[in-house]
Order: structure tokens, then C-alpha cells, then sequence
């Protein structure tokens, strides 16, 4: 589980002269070890974020005893390892923050390694780095915030499976929503169909990004969906990204409450013109700057409002990664990435669409992800 991940880390640390570090930020952890908790929510008897201990080659995670049969697996890791503090009690006072912060000063006095540690320390609880300091007596410490974001662009076969996943359901999402929109129906209700269509393929309760908003909102580039009501003529754009075994989905439709306007249907198919040729830019090699300066140009050839938005980004155990394909970003896009395109033209409080697909980055082209049919009409 995740051990290709792992080793990346190794290697960069080795290169850094780090021989210990402690990983707290979500993102990291689930990167690292595969786990990811199911709930979006942190219990109150959770002693602040998880976190992975570095330290002689392997990754110790730790975690509250509520969370076990969801870190069970990584604790037969053969370079891992699993410790729980003790959250909820009634036999005496919750002592969960005690207890882990002695779990990790533990766990960090016996340790092989020598020289500054790194710490993801914008993740840190003060209380863990307190422990930090007490199980190390005060060590020179290194900020590594940021360290593992650039390993985390180029996706592991494991990491592929786990976000075709959450495409399939959000897939499977659109087609909830889908079967709502209709005259006299609120965008909360269309919203429930997909998180509920989510969470019952699964079986799991789970998180859900991102818009659900009607057209004739003021700011209707996006949103969290509320009572507005869907009349005739209306559209509303839901973009929904679904959470898999800690990896983010991500992808943006347009439905109409009855059979679209012939304006309507003329600006859908230019953003669905828009979406096949950003697409057609993605290759390895290629700048995301100069991937989006194209397809915003595009955009306004067409004659239409150009989208005050990122063309488009990457994700994986973060809704948004590197390389964001926006106006100032350098970065070249490399086989194994994973991106997400979503061109789009909106007049606020009267008409937006937005559409967009996810695809894998191929040496010799693409695979796109997105499944569920661009149009409905």
C-alpha cells in the first residue's frame, strides 16, 4: 500500500540530509500511507491531525483508537507501522491530547536518526510539536511543508485505480442530479440526489465538493447550493468532486429545467468546442501557462465573456494540486499527470456553462476519465 510513495520520500529526504521527520498535513498522510478516514468531520475526541513519523527507512502512523479499522492494513506494512492514542473514554476524563502527545514523545525518544528534523510544521498542533521538542530535547527543526507536492504530480498505478473510483461515482452522481433538475426544484435538493447517490454506491459516508448554483445568481461562476428554485428556462451548473479511499474526483456539467434555448444550445457546444481543444493541448512537454493563454484566446474568438477562473489543475489526496494550468505557472506537464480542464463563459445573473472533463497524461496522448455524456438535450 502506497509503498512507491514512500520510497519517492526516502530518496528525497536522503538527498535533504533528513534522517527524521514528522508529516501532519492530510494530504501527506494519506499520500504516504493509504489511510484515509472516512469522515469529513474531526471527532472531538481526536487529538489534532494524523500523522506519519519518519524515521530509519520506515513511516509510523499515528493515530486515534477510533480510526484503527481504517489504518489496520497499513500497520502489516513491512516499512510502516501503526500507534493509537486513546480518544473517547468514560472511565475517566478524555485524555486523548495527553496521551498522544505522550505516544509521539515516545515514539520520537527512541529514535535512530540524528540532525535537524523536518516538519510539515503549517500542520503541526502546537501540542505535537510541544511533544516534538519534549521527546527530542529541543532539536533543530526544518520546515518541509511543501516538500512532497511536486513527488505527488506524477500518479503511482495504485493511486490511478483509486481515482478512476471516484470518478465512477461521480459518474454515477451527474446522473442523480440529472434525473432532479426540473422546474420548481431547489438546488439543494439536486445537490442531496448526488450525495446521496454517492454515499449509497459506497456504502460509506463521505465528503462532496464542490458548486451547485442556478443560473440567475448574481455571481453564478459558483457556489454552495441553497433554496434557490429552478424555473423555466433556468440552468444550473453542478461541479462535483466525490472522495475515494482519500482521492478527490472532480468534474463540472450544465443541465437545463426544460429543453434549452437555441442560444442555449449554441453557447453548450462552444464550451464543449473549448473542452476538446484544451484538451487536444495536453502533452507532455507542454507549458500550463501556455495552455491556458490558448484556450482563454480561444474563448474570446468565440465572442464569448472569457472565465474568470483557472482553465484547469491537478488532484489526487488534495481537490487541487500541481500543476495549475492558470496565467503565471511554468511548469511543464509530464506522462502520469492527472488533469482536469474546465472551460467556461458565464453572464453573471443570467446564463453560465461550465464543462469539464478529468484525463491521465499519456506519452503519446490522453485517456480522459470523465465518462458521464456532456449534454443532456
Amino acid at each position: 500500500m502506497h509503498r512507491e510513495q514512500r520510497q519517492r520520500t526516502r530518496e528525497l529526504l536522503k538527498k535533504q540530509g533528513i534522517e527524521r521527520a514528522l508529516f501532519a498535513h492530510p494530504e501527506s498522510v494519506t499520500w504516504l500511507t493509504g489511510f484515509a478516514p472516512v469522515s469529513e468531520l474531526q471527532s472531538p475526541f481526536q487529538a489534532g491531525p494524523h500523522l506519519v513519523w519518519y524515521d530509519g527507512g520506515s513511516f509510523t502512523l499515528i493515530t486515534q483508537d477510533f480510526q484503527a479499522p481504517y489504518a489496520g492494513d497499513y500497520a502489516h506494512e513491512p516499512d510502516g507501522g501503526l500507534i493509537l492514542y486513546e480518544g473517547y473514554a468514560v472511565e475517566h476524563p478524555i485524555r486523548s491530547t495527553a496521551d498522544m502527545a505522550g505516544q509521539l514523545a515516545g515514539l520520537m525518544r527512541g529514535s535512530r536518526g540524528s540532525g535537524a528534523v523536518g516538519v510539515e510544521i503549517d500542520s503541526v498542533s502546537t501540542r505535537q510539536f510541544h511533544a516534538l521538542n519534549l521527546g527530542l530535547n529541543m532539536p533543530e527543526i526544518k520546515a518541509i511543508d511543501h516538500w512532497l507536492k511536486p513527488l505527488r504530480m506524477i500518479k503511482t498505478g495504485e493511486e490511478i485505480a483509486k481515482l478512476r473510483r471516484a470518478f465512477e461515482l461521480t459518474d454515477i452522481a451527474f446522473d442523480a442530479a440529472r434525473g432532479m433538475v426540473k422546474p420548481g426544484i431547489t438546488e439543494i435538493e439536486v445537490w442531496s440526489a448526488a450525495h446521496s447517490a454517492i454515499q449509497n454506491t459506497d456504502g460509506l459516508r463521505s465528503p462532496l465538493g464542490n458548486d451547485c448554483v442556478v443560473s440567475y445568481r448574481e455571481f453564478n461562476v459558483g457556489g454552495l447550493p441553497a433554496k434557490n428554485v429552478l424555473h423555466e428556462g433556468d440552468s444550473i451548473i453542478i461541479d462535483l468532486s466525490a472522495r475515494h479511499q482519500g482521492y478527490w474526483s472532480d468534474g463540472c456539467r450544465v443541465f437545463y429545467a426544460n429543453e434549452p434555448t437555441s442560444e442555449q444550445k449554441e453557447r453548450h457546444h462552444f464550451v464543449e468546442n473549448a473542452l476538446d481543444y484544451a484538451i487536444s493541448l495536453i502533452k507532455p512537454g507542454a507549458k500550463a501557462k501556455d495552455v491556458d493563454a490558448a484556450v482563454r484566446a480561444f474563448v474570446e474568438r468565440g465572442g464569448y465573456p472569457v472565465y474568470p477562473h483557472h482553465t484547469g489543475h491537478s488532484l489526487g489526496t488534495g481537490m487541487h494540486e500541481e500543476p495549475r494550468i492558470v496565467p503565471y505557472n511554468d511548469m511543464t506537464i509530464e506522462a502520469g499527470m492527472v488533469i482536469l480542464l474546465e472551460p467556461a463563459t458565464y453572464v453573471f445573473g443570467e446564463s453560465a456553462c461550465r464543462i469539464e472533463d478529468g484525463l491521465i497524461v499519456q506519452a503519446d496522448g490522453v485517456e480522459i476519465l470523465s465518462y458521464f455524456p456532456r449534454r443532456s438535450f
